[in-house]
């Protein structure tokens, strides 16, 4: 008999899943980007985001222009693949935006708040993976740093 549950115990045990399975995209926002959760790993805690994905050219030139507000659980991630460096300006963006510059590894590289209807560069320094925008200050209030993992 114990053998029997023994045997039953580990077969439920091979069939349990080990992992988390990733999270699925969470549909299209209002400007028709598709959305991904992203979460910000760091010494103050997780902090959870519903990010729009810009994947096109014309969607990361557009990125964030001529929006009035974001929300604070709210952001826009570009990918690059490859990894490359990057810079971002603020022409015809109307709100400040904290830009976060992640390396392939997931870890922030640097994190910037960027001037609204600025043309002044703002480099990543090294090849990214992926640029994150949320509202600006926001990485501040959150304790978010260089160094802290993002995942999406």
């Amino acid at each position: 008999m114990k053998a029997l549950a023994l045997a039953l115990a580990v077969a439920l045990a091979a069939c349990a899943p080990t992992a988390k399975a990733p999270e699925a995209p969470l549909g299209r926002a209002e400007s028709g980007l598709e959305q991904v959760p992203v979460t910000i790993t760091s010494s103050t805690g997780t902090h959870r985001f519903i990010a729009e994905v810009a994947r096109s050219p014309d969607e990361q030139k557009r990125g964030m222009m001529f929006r009035e507000s974001i929300a604070p659980d709210r952001a826009m991630i570009f990918p690059y693949d490859p990894p490359e460096p990057t810079s971002f300006w603020m022409e015809n963006t109307l709100i400040p935006l904290d830009i976060i510059f992640i390396r392939p590894g997931g870890t922030i590289a640097r994190i910037a708040t960027a001037v609204p209807l600025s043309q002044e560069m703002v480099p990543s320094g090294e090849p990214v993976s992926a640029v994150l925008e949320i509202a600006g200050g926001r990485a501040a209030q959150l304790g978010v740093k260089a160094g802290d993992r993002v995942k999406w």
